[in-house]
């Protein structure tokens, strides 16, 4: 009874210093906000100068640029997600299953809607949680721009669950075209992209080489460079319309060379069952259709208690990061329209930019901790741009050379430059003795495992 009551005093005295704690709610679990949750768990949390929190709709974490190689096959998601929970427990903050859909910006609540199992089993009912500092960096959703059939159509490659979907899509026409007794009919083993941007290329590329080892792994009845076939569309005049021209003439030609249909200067009409429409007539017969034609925040931001959002519902922000209408929210990553200093238009949605204001706001949650109202701004920084082909090629411009402009890089140290994005995304994550040892581990189990994912 004497353990019971000391257990429970305990518990007391630590519920009672968490509630006196300044509490910063991140709701958002990619790679900014989970980078921004481990580091102020690591300070802030680790001092009991703040309690974390970090609120995500799934329980696990992947890398957002690797999507395209598991659905792919490429990449057996099992060995590269991190569990939030344990993340949580080893790094000084708390994790909370759920997905935002409100907000009362008077009460300081975020509301967390029900969270339910694959059979509609209620798990955990409806939820608030009280802030005094809200993040938010819930990332961005494939833009359909209303085109008929896309949503019921096609395939977007916004979180790991749906990179899976194409994937087992993929793999059963695989295996049902090598078990029918009829011929291989026009469209059952063609992909067609929508979206030439980095995802799109890089997924034809991945394709192309995973078909390749799908079909050697006993599909004997499949010619995969007669049989399978990856086309993409892109509404602008060339691909990777966002990047260096010299870049985007690289990647078509290497594209080609892989007998990649390319597709430029034709807008998507219609996804069908059937296959993809142009607005020039042009029918692309296709089962598959993957669409990564463009971006926009979750649709619930237009409605989050009166914060000001733009034409594709990000939220508006100043350069603190702030959002424009409360100074206690704040918003960094796809879903936040942040100025791009020196140039028209807002800072574009990548990596290295969610990175960057991850680390701004590090240092910003010290100073509101502190009660220190000078923030500082965040300026963007552009590195430059990479583009992994797979085992093909990797191409890329590195921003402020020598010169003061962009250096166009190719081969082994530009895919080595791509690698290393990565392995500083899991450096931040978990430090650089257990990246080291997981890479090495990775090295040699790889030697013993199959190169593509088979089911």
């Amino acid at each position: 009874m004497a353990v019971a009551n000391k257990d429970h005093l305990e518990n007391t005295l630590e519920n009672a210093v968490q509630n006196s704690l300044h509490h910063i709610v991140i709701v958002g679990g990619g790679a900014g906000g989970l980078e921004l949750a481990t580091r102020l768990g690591n300070s802030l949390g680790k001092n009991k100068k703040a309690a974390i929190t970090l609120i995500d709709s799934t329980r696990t974490h992947v890398w957002k640029p690797l999507l395209h190689e598991i659905a792919a096959g490429s990449m057996n998601p099992d060995k590269h997600e991190l569990e939030y929970m344990a993340q949580a427990h080893w790094h000084n903050f708390r994790f909370r299953l759920g997905r935002m859909d409100g907000l009362n910006r008077a009460t300081k609540e975020v509301t967390i809607a029900p969270h339910f199992d694959e059979d509609g089993a209620e798990v955990i009912p409806r939820r608030t949680f009280k802030y005094d500092t809200l993040v938010i960096a819930i990332g961005s959703t494939t833009n359909d721009f209303g085109i008929k059939g896309a949503l019921e159509h096609s395939i977007a490659l916004d979180t790991q669950g749906q990179a899976e979907r194409f994937h087992r899509r993929l793999h059963n026409a695989l295996v049902r075209a090598q078990t029918q007794t009829t011929p291989i009919q026009p469209g059952q083993l063609e992909v067609v992209i929508v979206g030439a941007g980095a995802t799109g290329v890089e997924l034809a590329a991945e394709l192309h080489n995973t078909t390749r080892e799908l079909a050697a792994y006993g599909l004997d009845k499949i010619d995969a460079d007669r049989d399978v076939k990856i086309s993409i569309i892109e509404a602008s005049d060339r691909v990777l319309p966002a990047l260096p021209p010299k870049l985007s003439t690289a990647v078509e030609l290497e594209l080609k060379r892989l007998n990649v249909q390319v597709l430029t200067g034709e807008r998507v009409t219609e996804v069908s069952d059937k296959g993809v429409t142009t607005h020039s007539g042009h029918f692309i017969p296709s089962e598959l259709v993957v669409w990564a034609a463009g971006i926009k925040a979750p649709d619930f931001l237009k409605q989050l208690d009166g914060l000001e959002t733009n034409r594709i519902n990000q939220l508006v922000v100043k350069q603190t990061l702030q959002t424009t209408l409360d100074e206690n929210i704040f918003a960094f990553g796809d879903c936040a329209a942040c100025p791009w200093i020196g140039h028209d238009g807002n800072v574009p949605p990548r990596a290295q930019a969610a990175h960057q204001q991850a680390s701004l706001l590090f240092k910003t949650m010290k100073k509101r901790v502190a009660n220190n109202t000078n923030l500082p701004n965040y300026i963007y920084r552009d590195y430059g741009s990479l583009v992994n082909l797979g085992r093909y090629s990797t191409v890329g411009s590195l921003m402020g050379a020598l010169s003061g402009g962009s250096m166009y890089i190719e081969g082994m140290f530009a895919r080595l430059m791509y690698q290393s994005l990565y392995k500083m995304h899991l450096m931040t994550l978990h430090g650089v003795l257990e990246v080291v040892l997981q890479t090495f581990a990775r090295l040699i189990t790889r030697r013993t495992e199959a190169q593509v994912k088979l089911h």
